[in-house]
């Protein structure tokens, strides 16, 4: 694990009732400077895809990918990391349905000033419509899941949603799929068609 998963880790751990005392020390030791607050880890791996994709180590440049488990625990991770906390600078990602927990989260956490960038439905669903549902279709064929898209289209329930819906709602029917695609699509962007507030993120930080 690297210094600063080893920092990650101590946060979750700290934010799930833990003393701390690790994530004090490594705050204390690494060039840490700021903290992205992500709802998952399928989120983490577009941010660091894109990152990459651009050259960027983003642990390198002493910036903390973290991946909550949730939207609701904003508040309990701002509180730890922000002013009233460890002092970094904070920002993220949401969907548009999670900007309500951010901004009470930051505000509680006398944060309110700090910037994060939102999502139209979700980060799935701007990539899919980045790429074009053609384009998301041959990718997932090229990553071998080609018959379970067919088989989940079948299903009655998907029937009255548009393809764009259908692929987003495929890529969240099994574990770890969301993680593995939240990198394969961001990988397949075009440096033109980057979703606005995964581009306006990464630039920003």
């Amino acid at each position: 694990m690297t210094d600063m998963g080893a920092f990650r880790e101590a946060i979750i751990e700290w934010a799930a009732g833990g003393a701390g005392d690790r994530a004090r020390e490594l705050a204390a030791t690494l060039p840490v400077r700021a903290v992205v607050l992500l709802e998952g880890p399928s989120d983490a791996a577009a941010v660091d895809a894109l990152a990459a994709s651009r050259g960027r180590d983003l642990a390198a440049e002493g910036i903390c990918v973290l991946p909550m488990g949730g939207a609701m625990s904003v508040g309990r991770f701002a509180g730890l990391l922000g002013p009233t906390g460890l002092g970094l600078r904070l920002t993220g990602l949401c969907d548009e349905a999670e900007r309500p927990y951010y901004v009470r989260g930051l505000e509680r956490a006398s944060a309110a000033g700090e910037k994060f960038f939102v999502c139209a439905a979700d980060l799935e669903d701007e990539l899919i419509r980045a790429l074009g549902v053609t384009r998301v279709a041959e990718l997932v064929e090229a990553e071998g899941d080609l018959r379970a898209l067919r088989t989940f289209l079948n299903q009655p329930a998907q029937r009255e949603r548009t393809s764009r819906q259908q692929l987003r709602r495929f890529l969240g029917t099994k574990k770890g799929r969301k993680i593995r695609y939240g990198r394969v699509l961001v990988e397949a962007l075009p440096p033109e068609r980057v979703p606005a507030p995964l581009d306006d993120l990464l630039a920003g930080l």
